[in-house]
């Protein structure tokens, strides 16, 4: 794709209910940046009410509509104002990805008594009790909506593990009696089908035709054109492989995007599941961010050429979603791993410069985290968006000659990028004849020489130490 998606959200965003109406204000603008999808954070209401992120899902069909969990909006806004950020956005000619969590449920609105087996919370193929009596909050009811929309309501029929049992006040894995833990999900902890919460069973007949009836009702509701599929390694393969055809026949539209969050290292996981999900999404490409991470805590003794082995872009590029950073990796979050902020320009020109993967923007790179003291890099991003709009087209020759610096150059508008991560640096690169003469200068102002392009289409570019530096022709 050619396109860039932008998340549009960070963990730490005031709790002011103001995003929706801030998205819709800056659509035109995301438009300018070049910014051609945006992935909005999940607008269902959560345990928490409006104080919470979104992903402790309560009720699916509560949009910010409904007197629950202490607010009728969410974190973000209305109901009303969501589908009309929706619209502001399309409008814009910018595609709209809604955050879908399916998962689990958090807050039930009862405890039911029942038999359960409790397992080891490391191998959740090890039974560490027999079966037992706990009570579990895991009867939905929603009383705050009174059935309108569905009358449907989760009990413990319809999940398979809790993580609390409320008569002994003790946090543990539990597999609730007569379900077992799903197949075709991640091996970690043996079988990661559990997560959190009450975790949906997607072995319920009734519970997947509850959640068909709620995603054509949220897409006809909403209007929003595509997917972001959250904790896609706990929930079974066969479950997105039939349910987003079906989402996209709603949608009148067979090439809907989706991307899954599957969070492994391993690219061979990511292939693996993309298989068993027949190809009906995308993946984010973890094992590339986690270079990135890696590179920037220790870029001295890092081989920069490697950047890009065990990646789902260097194998399959058609389906990896490139991102440097998102709301899991910022610092005091889950996945910690948060790039340190020399080499963000540097993983930035590497998912928005070059001819593979579908490159994301993380709003916290872009506006800043204030809550964490991490700065805005909109200054340099809106360079670089500058640079993939214009500039980065064509055969891509690359210049990976040191493990401290690599390059490339697009041939169809002359870009050359070159990556330091120590020492100066200096590579002899192509451009292509058509530039012979050209005088060339660095857009990230890294380096202030003027460049000029042989007879042959090359010249020698430059990279300060540990810098990044994007040159293109002058006018």
């Amino acid at each position: 794709m050619n396109g860039v998606m932008m998340q549009y959200f960070e963990w730490y965003l005031p709790c002011d209910h103001s995003l929706w109406k801030k998205v819709a204000k800056e659509a035109s603008d995301l438009k300018k940046l070049g910014i051609s999808a945006v992935w909005l954070p999940p607008a269902t209401k959560g345990a928490f009410g409006d104080q919470g992120v979104g992903y402790a899902v309560y009720d699916l069909y509560d949009l910010g509509e409904f007197d629950q969990k202490g607010s009728i909006p969410t974190k973000y806004g209305t109901k009303d104002e969501y589908i009309k950020a929706i619209s502001a956005l399309k409008k814009a000619g910018i595609d709209v990805y809604a955050d879908i969590v399916l998962n689990h449920k958090i807050g039930a609105d009862e405890a039911e008594e029942m038999e359960a087996t409790e397992y080891a919370s490391n191998n959740r193929t090890l039974p560490v009790s027999g079966e037992e009596h706990i009570k579990a909050w895991t009867k939905f009811t929603f009383p705050g909506r009174k059935e309108k929309y569905s009358d449907f309501i989760w009990d413990q029929s319809c999940f398979d593990g809790v993580d609390w049992d409320d008569n002994l006040k003790k946090n543990s894995v539990y597999m609730i009696k007569g379900h077992s833990w799903q197949g075709e999900v991640d091996t970690e902890n043996g079988n990661y089908d559990y997560l959190m919460g009450a975790d949906i069973d997607f072995d319920q007949q009734k519970v997947i035709d509850e959640l068909t009836k709620w995603g054509e009702w949220y897409i006809k509701t909403a209007g929003f054109t595509g997917f972001r599929l959250d904790a896609v390694k706990h929930i079974k393969a066969d479950f997105y492989k039939d349910w987003l055809p079906k989402m996209r026949e709603c949608m009148k539209n067979p090439d809907a995007f989706a991307v899954g969050e599957y969070w492994n290292l391993d690219v061979n996981a990511l292939e693996n599941y993309l298989g068993e999900v027949n190809g009906e999404m995308s993946l984010f490409d973890v094992p590339l961010h986690k270079h990135f991470y890696d590179i920037s805590c220790d870029g001295e003794h890092s081989d920069l050429r490697k950047v890009f082995d065990g990646t789902l872009v260097q194998q399959n590029p058609e389906k990896a979603v490139t991102f440097v950073d998102n709301h899991d990796t910022e610092p005091g979050q889950a996945l910690f791993s948060f790039v340190n902020e020399w080499f963000k320009p540097h993983a930035y020109a590497l998912i928005l410069l070059r001819e593979a993967g579908y490159p994301c923007l993380f709003y916290g790179d872009y506006y800043g985290i204030p809550e964490k003291n991490v700065p805005a890099g909109n200054e340099y991003l809106d360079l670089l968006l500058k640079a993939r709009q214009e500039y980065a087209k064509g055969p891509q020759h690359d210049y990976f000659v040191n493990e401290h610096c690599i390059g490339w150059t697009r041939e169809g508008k002359g870009l050359a990028v070159v990556l330091s991560t120590k020492y100066d640096q200096t590579i002899n690169m192509y451009v292509g004849k058509d530039f012979a003469g050209k005088k060339y200068r660095d857009i990230l102002k890294n380096r202030s020489e003027e460049i000029v392009v042989d007879e042959n289409g090359n010249a020698d570019f430059y990279a300060k130490d540990g810098f990044a530096s994007v040159w293109i022709p002058e006018d």
